[in-house]
């Protein structure tokens, strides 16, 4: 399979997470909706990087490796797509990755798809993205596709961690909230004891950023299945116990054939 994209930059955010910008090679993405995704891949040759404990599985010769992955950067970017990334040390691909430098070659996908997407959801109803981890890439999309197309809707980020060194694109968030005033954003870790220097900020899950009524704080109204659309990405625990949550206060799941106004997107 032909390799047909290269590293533009790597942004090492810690050790084992990264936002990795790539370039298409002689040829032009397709048009996407933010908050898709696309493959990406390299040959099982590939070296792993420094630290990958051994794989669990062989490949046969000249398999590609793939995983699809979200789009962190806006859909009006076309000269690369943006990928927030963390290294799983036993893991088949990202360890390939992450041994890549800027120029190198690897393959990504033709077709970019999915349904985690905001377009069809009425202006009138306010957002709620929750995340953990790299879930947070396909709202980076999100959000810089159309935050500023929108400025009367209500839209909130929730992003949970272990550890403040996990909380990507932080800088970049809280700058947004300071200047535009109905957007805000909200973190959580739950490892503080791991801190290399006292952290004050919340602890615990994002269901305590929702307890703590922060969500209701910063918009002057509480989000409700009648006002708000909810988007969980993340951790499949985290989206388990949200799900249950929100059907208990009347939220519904959305589907092509049924629209409703919980919408999940899982990252193993």
């Amino acid at each position: 399979m032909l390799l047909n994209a290269k590293i533009h930059d790597i942004k090492i955010i810690h050790p084992g997470l990264a936002i990795f910008q790539v370039a298409a090679d002689d040829w032009q993405f397709p048009e996407f909706k933010a908050g898709q995704y696309v493959i990406l891949g390299l040959p099982c040759e590939a070296p792993r990087c420094i630290g990958a404990l051994p794989e669990e599985k062989s490949h046969k010769p000249d398999t590609i490796i793939r995983r699809a992955y979200s789009i962190a950067s806006a859909n009006s970017n076309s000269r690369y797509l943006e990928f927030y990334i963390n290294l799983v040390p036993s893991g088949e691909l990202t360890p390939r990755l992450f041994a890549l430098n800027t120029g190198d070659p690897l393959f990504i996908g033709s077709k970019i798809t999915g349904i985690f997407i905001i377009d069809q959801i009425p202006l009138t109803r306010n957002l709620l993205f929750i995340a953990t981890g790299t879930g947070l890439a396909p709202y980076m999309s999100m959000i810089r596709s159309h935050l500023l197309e929108h400025l009367d809707r209500k839209l909130c980020i929730l992003h949970g961690a272990r550890n403040s060194w996990e909380l990507g694109y932080k800088a970049q968030l809280r700058h947004l909230q300071t200047y535009i005033p109905n957007f805000s954003y909200h973190t959580v870790i739950s490892k503080p004891e791991s801190e290399p220097t006292k952290w004050h900020g919340n602890v615990g899950y994002v269901s305590d950023l929702i307890d703590q009524g922060l969500i209701a704080e910063s918009w002057h109204q509480d989000y409700s299945p009648e006002n708000t659309s909810i988007f969980l990405c993340g951790n499949p625990l985290m989206i388990e116990s949200m799900n249950t949550r929100l059907e208990k206060e009347g939220f519904t799941h959305h589907t092509t054939q049924n629209p409703g106004n919980i919408h999940v997107e899982k990252y193993w």
